[in-house]
């Protein structure tokens, strides 16, 4: 499970020129799933991007998280993060979830975060999308969270995907 995080002042989704979710200061996720993904892996995905620390504190250090910044969530599926881009110059979506596993992990993760987050709010499965951010720093980090058997225990590996 894929979660590339970028702290933004605002960001909304637009489908056919309506605007169907947004938000202002907070983060906007964009979602990839690979086929060994499970819906066991949601809560704890959940977790991290709720708690993962990436808002300055007074000091400027990146201290606090979403939860200690009240900060809006926003989670848009896509398929793209998926892709194998190791060799060729076309991306290959071999290790990508299937449109209907995906899907299913996707609604599952709206209605996790729904429950885990009050302000969470979700782009559209399968639909042609228009997202629009502001990103704050700009910072932007890559999360994984390992699609193995003992997802309690792992922790995921996060690195930094953006300047």
């Amino acid at each position: 499970m894929i979660g590339l995080i970028q702290r933004v002042e605002r960001a909304r989704v637009r489908i056919e020129g309506q605007s169907c979710a947004a938000i202002d200061r907070g983060i906007l996720v964009l979602v990839g799933f690979v086929r060994e993904d499970r819906r066991e892996q949601l809560p704890r995905f959940v977790e991290r991007l709720i708690n993962y620390r990436l808002f300055g504190d007074r000091s400027g250090r990146m201290n606090l998280s979403l939860r200690d910044v009240d900060g809006e969530l926003l989670l848009v599926p896509q398929f793209t993060l998926a892709a194998d881009t190791n060799s060729g110059n076309r991306p290959g979506f071999g290790p990508a979830a299937s449109p209907a596993q995906g899907k299913e992990l996707f609604d599952e993760l709206c209605t996790v975060a729904g429950t885990a987050w009050h302000r969470s709010c979700f782009g559209r499965f399968g639909a042609d999308m228009s997202v629009e951010l502001v990103n704050d720093g700009p910072v932007t980090f890559w999360i994984e969270v390992p699609s193995g058997r003992d997802v309690s225990r792992g922790s995921g590996a996060a690195s930094s995907a953006g300047a």
